[in-house]
C-alpha cells in the first residue's frame, strides 16, 4: 500500500494505519530529535510528542510536500519549542575536530575514547564548549546547522523543512560555521599552544 493510500485511510477514520506511518518513520523523527537535546529519554518523549501532534493534525496535511518533510518541520519546532522553556539545551555529539574538514564530517559523531582517561576527559570538554556554541547560534543558523550535519539532509530539503530558499540555506549554513569557528577558536588556540608545549617538552627529554 502506497504512503499516500494509508495518510487517506487514517484521514478516513482508518486510525491503525498510523501505526504503519510510526513505524517507518519513528527512528527518523527520533534521530532529528536526538541532534537537538542530545538525551535519549528526552527524545523518546519528544518522538511520542511529535507523532501525537501529527496524528492530531494530518487533516492540515495536503500532500504538497513530502510527508517526510511535514514530519521534520514537526520535529523541529517540537524540539525548539522544548528548548526554549530551559535554562540550556545540548546537542547531540561532537562537530569534526577543526569544523574545517568536510572529508572528517562524520567522524564527529563518534563517541570518544573509552580505554583513554585523559583523552576521555578532553573530548568531554570539547564536547560542552561545542554544545555551548550552539546553544548560542540563532535559531535558524542552529537549525539549520542540526539538519544538515547530523541527518545529513540536502540544501533543498533542508529550505522546503524551513519553508526558505535553498540560497538562504547555503548562508545560514555559512554563517553557522563562521561563528562557531569564532566561538570556539580562543579554545583550538590554547588547545594547539598547550600541545605544542607538551611536543617541546617532550622533544627535550
Amino acid at each position: 500500500m502506497q504512503e499516500k493510500d494509508v495518510i487517506q485511510q487514517v484521514k478516513a477514520g482508518g486510525h491503525e494505519q498510523f501505526a504503519h506511518l510510526v513505524r517507518k518513520y519513528q527512528n527518523m523523527v527520533f534521530r532529528v530529535c536526538l541532534g537537538f537535546v542530545h538525551n535519549q529519554e528526552d527524545a523518546n518523549d519528544l518522538t511520542q510528542e511529535v507523532f501525537i501532534n501529527a496524528f492530531q493534525n494530518l487533516h492540515s496535511f495536503d500532500g504538497r510536500a513530502k510527508f517526510s518533510t511535514w514530519l521534520y518541520r514537526i520535529a523541529v519546532n517540537a524540539t525548539l519549542n522544548a528548548q526554549r522553556k530551559k535554562s540550556r539545551w545540548k546537542f547531540f555529539s561532537l562537530i569534526d575536530h577543526r569544523m574545517g574538514n568536510p572529508t572528517q564530517d562524520q567522524e564527529w559523531l563518534l563517541p570518544p575514547e573509552k580505554n583513554d582517561p585523559e583523552q576521555t576527559m578532553i573530548n568531554h570538554q570539547e564536547r560542552q564548549l561545542i554544545e555551548q556554541a550552539i546553544d548560542g547560534l540563532p535559531e535558524k543558523q542552529r537549525t539549520a546547522f542540526v539538519l544538515s550535519k547530523y541527518d545529513d539532509l540536502p540544501q533543498r530539503e533542508i529550505a522546503a523543512i524551513m519553508n526558505t530558499s535553498e540560497g538562504s540555506v547555503e548562508q545560514l549554513l555559512i554563517r553557522a560555521k563562521a561563528n562557531l569557528q569564532k566561538k570556539l577558536a580562543p579554545y583550538y588556540i590554547k588547545s594547539d599552544g598547550v600541545h605544542r608545549k607538551m611536543e617541546a617538552d617532550g622533544s627535550n627529554n
